[in-house]
């Protein structure tokens, strides 16, 4: 099988795993704040995670030496998630996720501030069109702007933190440890957030499934993602992984009759096209090196 092909696969696997996350944080939003959404999700993450660590034998490779930058990763994750969860409750999911491709274009804006990269006129280029993208998508006038929008918006920026502090972890730490921190700090985050008040909601029989659901869907979504990339470059995984719109977009149709209409491609596929002329410059640059 090659590579592209298997690439392909792993990216199927990534793109149902995050559509699930999706429909499932929906389905408990009635019932659960996203807090307690985030709170059980950590849960089912440390579970499973730990299961895998003692059978594998991985709990070798989970270190201490860079807690402080595991927590400041997982605030800015535990943050996004709780934006994305609450965005996804209130406007249409392919606007979601449309809001949230922008994330690698604020990579592009804040590593010269925390990775020290250097901003080149691709770069450039590359973030421009990404915010022109958001401006279509969002349609910023009285009518366009909502907390929906801006949550999801706002989440990306978070999930791009996200991003350029895992990339400082994976120079010295291994999945397993990453994944560790991921969800015991996030369990710790997600209990004070969700008993502040001293209320805290119990999954019942009906949003149980839903919650367990949401937990093995988001590790399993950035697992796959993660092998995908590892197998092939980024010029073949992140066209895939924009198969995510239009298939959200379906199902949203679908499942709650919900109506997207044609400028959130249009900015979904400038912000696109961003990403992909940024991606494909850099890897023929990466290669002549």
């Amino acid at each position: 099988m090659s590579p592209v092909l298997k690439a392909a696969l792993w990216m199927t696997g990534s793109i149902a795993s995050f559509s699930t996350m999706a429909v499932a944080g929906r389905e408990v939003s009635d019932s659960l704040d996203t807090f307690e959404i985030m709170m059980y999700r950590s849960v089912v993450g440390v579970l499973v995670v730990c299961v895998l660590a003692a059978a594998t034998g991985a709990w070798r490779n989970i270190q201490t030496a860079r807690l402080g930058t595991h927590v400041v990763r997982n605030l800015a994750h535990f943050t996004g998630q709780n934006l994305w969860f609450y965005a996804v409750t209130v406007i249409p999911l392919a606007q979601v996720f449309a809001l949230e491709f922008t994330s690698p274009i604020w990579v592009i804006v804040l590593s010269p501030l925390i990775l020290g990269e250097r901003l080149t006129p691709v770069r450039a280029l590359a973030a421009i069109m990404g915010f022109i993208g958001i401006l279509i998508v969002a349609r910023p006038d009285i009518a366009g702007i909502n907390t929906g929008v801006i949550t999801a918006a706002s989440s990306a920026i978070f999930f791009a933190l996200t991003i350029m502090l895992t990339k400082k972890l994976t120079r010295t730490e291994g999945i397993t440890s990453i994944l560790f921190w991921l969800t015991s700090m996030q369990l710790v985050m997600g209990i004070v957030m969700a008993g502040y008040d001293g209320d805290i909601a119990w999954p019942d029989l009906q949003t149980g499934p839903w919650v367990f659901l949401i937990g093995c869907a988001g590790l399993l979504a950035h697992y796959c993602l993660t092998n995908a990339l590892s197998i092939a470059p980024a010029t073949v995984v992140v066209p895939i992984d924009f198969i995510r719109l239009p298939a959200i977009a379906v199902i949203g149709m679908l499942v709650y009759g919900e109506v997207v209409d044609i400028w959130v491609f249009v900015g979904a596929a400038i912000i696109f096209a961003g990403n992909y002329v940024n991606i494909l410059v850099e890897s023929r640059h990466t290669r002549a090196l």
